[in-house]
């Protein structure tokens, strides 16, 4: 199952540059407090690799999906098994026998058919539902946490990219999933361990600083 995945943040343009207020000391300031913004961005692609309710979302429609796909597949070796005996016999049971069966196994067949539609139907549908919720409180959470932290603008990468470049300070990826982490844990009383690549990844950036 393709994962489904991907978050974008809301993007919008900065204001242009007041003349008036331009002093040279701003002007060697960080693009992300230009004439007073405060912004940031978040690695949006790396957010939903790693966040744990993805994490448990993608291994639960995987988990479905495989039983899925396992009671298709037995019931689909069980009528072929079904389609062998009748070639197998039409001859010895004779050709009434063989009619009876044959109008069985086609009625089985279109049965067969409706239960994969309406399972591949069920699927899509329960984890579009999920997802979306899902993607709404990450929305919604993001949005509180700009407002709290005082920021005019809350920039989002991934497909959509509307950040092509930030300095690292400007990345608030990591505080942003932790506390998404912090309130999951909260929720579900599950406790969410750090990758070891992720733990690798923050040393390194902290022995560059």
């Amino acid at each position: 199952m393709k994962k489904i995945m991907m978050l974008a943040v809301v993007a919008l343009s900065l204001v242009a540059c007041d003349k008036g207020t331009t002093k040279t000391t701003e002007a060697n300031k960080s693009s992300a407090n230009v004439e007073g913004f405060k912004t940031a961005y978040i690695d949006t692609e790396k957010l939903m690799k790693e966040y744990q309710e993805f994490k448990d979302f993608e291994s639960k429609f995987k988990s479905m999906s495989d039983r899925m796909k396992n009671e298709l597949d037995g019931d689909a070796k069980k009528f072929q098994r079904d389609v062998l005996e009748l070639q197998q016999q039409a001859q010895s049971k004779g050709m009434e026998w063989a009619q009876k069966r044959q109008a069985e196994l086609e009625r089985r067949q279109q049965t067969l058919a409706e239960k994969e539609q309406n399972y591949m139907k069920k699927f899509q549908e329960e984890s579009a539902v999920e997802r979306d919720s899902m993607v709404s409180r990450m929305k919604d959470f993001i949005k509180d946490y700009g407002k709290e932290k005082g920021y005019d603008y809350i920039f989002g990468t991934g497909d959509a990219a509307s950040v092509l470049y930030g300095k690292e300070e400007n990345d608030l990826t990591k505080e942003v999933l932790e506390l998404l982490h912090k309130k999951y844990e909260e929720k579900t009383g599950k406790k969410v361990d750090v990758k070891e690549e992720t733990k690798k990844e923050e040393t390194k950036t902290e022995t560059k600083k």
